[in-house]
């Protein structure tokens, strides 16, 4: 699971922090670069749920880094899904009106 993730969430994810996407997929994803950061905190839930495992700590350390990989992984989420919604939201108001 660890390496499936690193040849597709990694690349991808770097891509985008970087602002590399094609011009088919910018119309879609709005925000390049927060949807990277997100796709990048998708991603690193998985080595920190399965590093501690691979090495053999305890059941308290593996607990915790479990927890700590869902939360990379909900913030990722989040911030990937806040980030659409407000350039969304901006590309349905109209222009501000002076009263």
């Amino acid at each position: 699971m660890l390496a499936s993730f690193s040849v597709t969430l990694l690349p991808a994810g770097l891509a985008l922090t970087a602002d590399r996407a094609p011009r088919r997929l910018r119309a879609r994803i709005g925000p390049v670069r927060p949807v990277g950061w997100g796709v990048l905190l998708i991603y690193a839930a998985a080595p920190v749920d399965t590093v501690p495992r691979l090495a053999g700590a305890s059941l308290d350390v593996i607990f915790v880094c479990s927890t700590a990989g869902g939360v990379l992984c909900l913030a990722g989420a989040l911030l990937g899904r806040v980030s659409i919604y407000r350039y969304q939201s901006r590309a349905t108001d109209g222009p501000w009106t002076a009263s």
